[in-house]
């Protein structure tokens, strides 16, 4: 390709939004590819860019990045993808986001009422008292009351 086409790490950062650090882990956690100058600077085909928007709508929809990886596994590397993998996509995606959507909801109808109700208590309020799972017959730990993908600790979090 001719090195006129090809993207500095400044350029894709200014156009994607991304910092230069985070394309430089993309790059590392094989998510993206650049090629190398003979100076060792990295230069992105334009391609980079549809890979860098399809990785922030991924992260929006809350994939992790080993989800991420195994979506772009399935993306022609160096093309745009086409209408037909954004739909084969976006059917997988459209299932979460309705889980997220319910979730959601269901915890902000649970704080209104809890919020409403004036206990203002976290010992006794039904939304997040670590042993509600008990008061629900449940045996599982937690804020059982909430929707199972609000219970799940975020990505990162090992607590």
């Amino acid at each position: 390709m001719d090195s006129k086409q090809l993207l500095t790490v400044s350029e894709v950062a200014r156009r994607s939004g991304f910092a230069a650090s985070a394309l430089r882990y993309y790059e590392r956690e094989g998510l993206i590819t650049a090629s190398r100058t003979g100076g060792g600077q990295r230069r992105f085909e334009r391609s980079v860019l549809r890979r860098l928007a399809f990785i922030r709508a991924a992260r929006n929809v809350g994939l992790s990045l080993d989800e991420i990886r195994v979506e772009l596994a399935e993306l022609p590397e160096l093309r745009t993808p086409t209408r037909a993998d954004w739909g084969r996509i976006s059917r997988s995606w459209r299932r979460r986001l309705d889980e997220q959507i319910e979730a959601l909801q269901a915890l902000r109808d649970g704080l209104q009422s809890c919020i409403g109700c004036g206990c203002l208590s976290l010992r006794s309020c039904a939304m997040s008292n670590p042993g509600d799972a008990v008061a629900a017959g449940s045996d599982q730990a937690g804020a059982a009351f909430l929707p199972p993908l609000l219970r799940r600790a975020p990505e990162g979090d090992d607590r």
